[in-house]
């Protein structure tokens, strides 16, 4: 390893020990208690980030581990997808979307379990076509809590086909990232991605409405 690679290494892992130590337990609260909650995950990325502009790579002088013509260079509609997908959470949150959805959600209760696995997993699969995956699983999770204790059923039977549900997501470019980077490279278009994605969906739905109130139970 060069003199590079080997300070990208421990700025990355650097990185990955302050996002694991910021807020650890109810009794070890974390380094960013020392900032009163005004740092988070993303002010640590911006920091290490801003290290690669500075740390010399030691190839050519004054040459820097990143520089902007760099920077340009990476898949920023990835990045952008990725953001955007955590923003929509975000923002169906503080809008109080949430509470319709979770009220619109309600028929569940009444619902014998062998219907409301595949239900859970259509409406997550379906919300995922549309959104990136981290924003639906974001979305539907605490939902979908709520709905099992009212229930009075154990969590994990609706939480694992919601979340599974929301990563069969094969139909649209903004489903997930990877879709991205298949679409991006101009062989892949819309049509192939959901000719290919529907028999899949319906494949990943069937195998959890059989797996979920057998083996899930």
């Amino acid at each position: 390893m060069a003199f590079a690679e080997k300070m990208v290494l421990a700025v990355f892992s650097v990185l990955i020990v302050l996002w694991m130590t910021r807020s650890i337990t109810d009794d070890i609260p974390g380094w960013a208690a020392l900032f009163n909650g005004r740092a988070g995950d993303g002010t640590v990325s911006v920091m290490m980030a801003t290290f690669l502009f500075i740390i010399p790579n030691k190839k050519q002088k004054g040459e820097k581990l990143m520089d902007w013509n760099k920077c340009k260079k990476l898949p920023w509609n990835i990045i952008l997808l990725l953001g955007a997908g955590f923003a929509i959470a975000d923002g169906v949150w503080t809008s109080g979307l949430t509470d319709i959805l979770s009220k619109a959600l309600d028929f569940l209760e009444e619902v014998p379990y062998l219907a409301i696995a595949p239900a859970v997993c259509l409406i997550s699969g379906t919300i995922t076509g549309f959104t990136s995956n981290n924003a639906t699983t974001t979305l539907a999770i605490p939902l979908l809590v709520q709905i099992t204790h009212s229930m009075h059923v154990h969590t994990l039977l609706l939480l694992v086909p919601g979340a599974i549900g929301a990563q069969l997501s094969y139909l649209l470019p903004t489903a997930t990232p990877s879709n991205v980077v298949g679409f991006s490279t101009g062989h892949i278009e819309i049509k192939d991605m959901t000719k290919t994605g529907i028999p899949l969906k319906i494949a990943g739905i069937a195998a959890l409405s059989l797996s979920m109130p057998t083996l899930g139970n």
